[in-house]
């Protein structure tokens, strides 16, 4: 081929190119949603702590659901109430109320209670022990090791003297990230004025669950006698609150508790 027919060629082929990228690019911006510019002020007016505690990923993505009526608000836990008052007026919104939450611990077994099988010298995390079959003599117990700190971007929660876990409810702002760390699946995210539960998850009964940590429930049954029928019942060795039977929460069960399992904090 000369270089004639060349010359020719590619001039066709670069004039079929730029139809080509005319031809695309007319229907994509006919067809391009422009984006509420309200998205990006109430995004930046946000944290940034990307907790997903409000059931988003991100912070952008809870500002997209605020600015398109699919969340309220309210659902930011960790923005104050002067910011989300801000953000409301600015979107000529209200701010709903909603049921604080917080992490909560299924076990009061620190060192002072409870007996350790293994010396975790040499490993750091909790998640590292549970791999390697270490902890204390109760298997569901708390490690100790501070997953859950660390894991935590609020300061909610800090390591008592005895290495169990201690949640702030005033800073927890019920991301669920202490829920990920703990290799036990001791947490849970629960309303804050819930006043009733169990401290424990050992699946034990009776005397060998006291050997192995002097606060474990032993599923003896008192709490299940003195709470409202239906309330509780004993799984598997262990007492367990059916929160979504209706029945009030009273004291009474833990009046009779041998350990202090179950627990009453107003």
């Amino acid at each position: 081929m000369d270089m004639g027919n060349i010359l020719i060629a590619s001039v066709f082929m670069l004039v079929v190119f730029v139809f080509l990228g005319i031809g695309m690019a007319y229907p994509a911006q006919k067809l391009r949603v422009e984006e509420d510019p309200r998205i990006d002020e109430v995004n930046n007016r946000l944290p940034q702590a990307n907790c997903g505690a409000c059931g988003k990923a991100g912070c952008r993505g809870f500002a997209e659901a605020v600015v398109m009526g699919e969340l309220d608000l309210g659902k930011c836990t960790v923005s104050s109430p002067e910011v989300k008052s801000g953000i409301a007026e600015y979107l000529g919104v209200t701010v709903e109320e909603h049921e604080k939450m917080t992490a909560r611990l299924a076990c009061a077994g620190g060192t002072n209670v409870a007996r350790n099988k293994a010396d975790f010298s040499g490993i750091d995390t909790c998640r590292n022990a549970a791999r390697s079959g270490g902890g204390k003599g109760c298997s569901w117990g708390c490690l100790g090791l501070g997953d859950c700190a660390r894991a935590c971007d609020f300061g909610a929660i800090t390591m008592n003297e005895y290495g169990l876990p201690v949640v702030d409810s005033a800073k927890c702002t019920a991301c669920k990230e202490c829920v990920i760390a703990c290799p036990k699946k001791l947490f849970s995210i629960v309303p804050e004025a819930l006043p009733l539960w169990v401290a424990c998850k050992n699946l034990q009964m009776g005397q060998p669950a006291k050997e192995e940590c002097k606060v474990a429930c032993t599923g003896c049954g008192n709490c299940v006698t003195d709470a409202p029928k239906g309330l509780i019942k004993i799984v598997d060795g262990l007492a367990v609150i059916d929160y979504e039977s209706g029945l009030p929460l009273t004291e009474k069960p833990t009046k009779q508790c041998p350990t202090g399992a179950i627990v009453w904090k107003k």
